[in-house]
């Protein structure tokens, strides 16, 4: 079979100006938003229908604006156009008034007309599509009306109500970020939530440590513990401690008291001496280390292991392989908020092309790792109006400060990505979808997640936006296995964060065995009616019917420090 020819290097004078370009750009590929908008000028200039259609739509929808002002001049009218579920900006009761209302609804309906300028372009690749629409959307989003203090009633009532002291105090909370900014520093607030005191505080020590991760093996609160551990492999885009959080919401010591032996991995932030590292690494290094450390601590019996994210990615890829190679360590699989299938990785895919994958690249070449900044950066511009603009407004604008939390500080707390790993990641996985098409290799051998056999469990969030629930859902028909999912109100973090009592919390659950017809996710979220409440029972007692018979806990393995050890306090 003949090969392919070896790639031709890159010029390391174009990857240093590329490198040079991404600090500008916030590590955004110009060539990518360019293609982008070229394809979709082209197609449209050439598209006579599409182009009467427009003016059609602005023609009616500024009609029904004009009749809109009309009516309001008597009595206070219904809407033309209603914000989108997810879109908080004009919900308030000031929002009501007139001049504001109209305010608000030209721009809803300005904002509905660019998205409708953007898709259904015929020619027009779906993903240069969705970037024009992205790219609009985040313009129009600048000169929205609740972002100025004229414009915005809300900020004008409290400005009346404080004599104008909310501009001073926005001023001194906009100075004082700017100094933390500066200093290298985590956002005001944070600092009352520590690793090992307030957070990440659950009892334990540390066991093994390698040159990528330290493992955690925390201490029983139980007379009796079930006799299959339970091995948690996180992220590390960021730190592991957000399934540790403060005691009350912490689902590692909600394990340890339904009486599990759990062990945690928490992961080295990379510096530029890590820029060699892989996936082949983190495998190695990472899950199977850990699953050689625990069989050593409690031996002969096979591991409950738990994924989180690119964590459970990870320990996908694990499990496959282990199954390829008939390792028969594991005896069951959780997957929280972890893609195994790409092909609808939902907003993410937008900063991801081959263009912008190359000019990541170039970027992380040049520092040896992702900055925290660029990853926060592309995250917070899927979310602009939650977490950039309503936090300008409420901040600076109406001079509030929003009571910090141990979620927020976590988020803060971020994480570097080593150079060649993040590039394998984006194009063997997203770029290339290698793993559910059988192609990803382990050990210079492909693996598939048809070998997966033991039981899976597997969580999606109803609002996640880093893995949709939908993409995570496609290991239903991926997997050959008996398979629990369970999909959670919430989002990324805060759907996986559910502790018992948590309030406004509800889920819906169903088991596939071997011989269940596969459903789609519309049809299966249809079928399955909605439990109120949190999430984590269902799945403890799930862990508990797999986790054996319970027995004297195992003795600690050789501790080298207290949790939560020395790597999740690296900056």
């Amino acid at each position: 079979m003949a090969h392919e020819p070896a790639p031709l290097p890159i010029p390391p004078l174009d990857r240093a100006i590329h490198a040079q370009q991404a600090r500008l750009t916030g590590g955004i590929s110009p060539a990518s938003l360019s293609a982008a908008w070229l394809d979709w000028v082209a197609h449209l200039v050439n598209s006579p229908g599409k182009q009467a259609d427009l003016i059609d739509r602005a023609a009616r929808k500024s009609a029904s604006f004009a009749a809109y002002l009309a009516r309001s001049t008597t009595r206070p009218p219904e809407p033309v156009i209603q914000p989108l579920p997810q879109d908080r900006r004009f919900r308030g009761e000031a929002w009501q008034r007139q001049p504001f209302a109209a305010m608000s609804q030209a721009f809803l309906l300005t904002q509905q007309w660019w998205h409708q300028a953007a898709k259904g372009v015929e020619g027009v690749s779906p993903h240069h599509a969705d970037v024009t629409a992205f790219v609009a959307r985040q313009i129009l989003d600048t000169v929205s009306p609740a972002n100025f203090p004229l414009t915005n009633p809300e900020v004008l009532d409290r400005t009346i109500r404080t004599g104008g002291m909310n501009f001073v105090a926005g001023w001194a909370n906009a100075i004082e970020d700017w100094q933390r900014l500066v200093r290298g520093q985590s956002p005001v607030g944070s600092e009352a939530f520590r690793p090992g005191k307030e957070v990440a505080a659950t009892p334990g020590k540390v066991v093994y440590r390698n040159d990528l991760m330290e493992l955690i093996q925390y201490a029983p609160t139980t007379k009796a513990v079930r006799e299959k551990p339970v091995l948690i492999v996180p992220a590390w885009i960021m730190k592991y401690y957000i399934l540790d959080l403060s005691p009350q919401n912490s689902m590692v010591k909600y394990l340890v008291d339904r009486g599990h032996t759990v062990f945690m991995i928490s992961w080295k932030n990379p510096t530029e001496a890590d820029r060699d590292k892989g996936m082949a690494d983190y495998l190695r290094l990472g899950v199977m280390a850990a699953l050689d450390e625990v069989g050593r601590i409690v031996p002969e019996q096979p591991v409950q292991a738990v994924g989180y994210c690119l964590g459970g990615t990870l320990l996908a890829i694990a499990a496959a392989a282990m199954g390829r190679d008939g390792d028969h360590r594991l005896a069951s699989v959780t997957l929280f908020a972890a893609q195994t299938d790409f092909t609808e990785a939902g907003e993410i895919m937008l900063f991801i092309d081959q263009s912008q994958v190359a000019f990541l690249e170039d970027m992380m070449w040049d520092k040896g790792y992702l900055d925290t900044s660029q990853m926060a950066g592309a995250f917070q511009l899927l979310r602009s109006n939650d977490l950039i603009w309503s936090r300008i407004v409420h901040d600076y604008l109406m001079g509030e400060r929003a009571p910090m939390t141990d979620l927020m500080a976590w988020n803060a707390d971020a994480t570097r990505m080593p150079y060649r790993m993040h590039s394998e990641y984006l194009r063997h996985l997203f770029l290339e979808n290698d793993l559910s098409e059988g192609r990803f290799e382990v050990e210079g051998r492909p693996v598939a997640l048809t070998d997966i056999r033991v039981p899976l469990f597997v969580v999606g969030a109803e609002t996640d936006h880093v893995a949709p629930w939908k993409s995570v859902f496609k290991i239903c028909l991926l997997s050959d296995t008996e398979v629990t999912f369970l999909l959670t109100s919430g989002g990324h973090n805060a759907g996986i964060i559910s502790e018992p009592g948590h309030p406004h919390r509800h889920h819906r659950v169903s088991t596939r065995v071997e011989g269940d017809p596969h459903l789609g996710p519309d049809d299966w979220i249809a079928a399955q009616p909605a439990r109120q409440g949190s999430w984590w029972p269902v799945w403890a007692d799930w862990l508990d019917a797999h986790g054996g018979p319970q027995g004297k806990p195992p003795a600690m393995g050789r501790p080298l420090e207290d949790a939560p050890g020395h790597y999740v306090l690296l900056a």
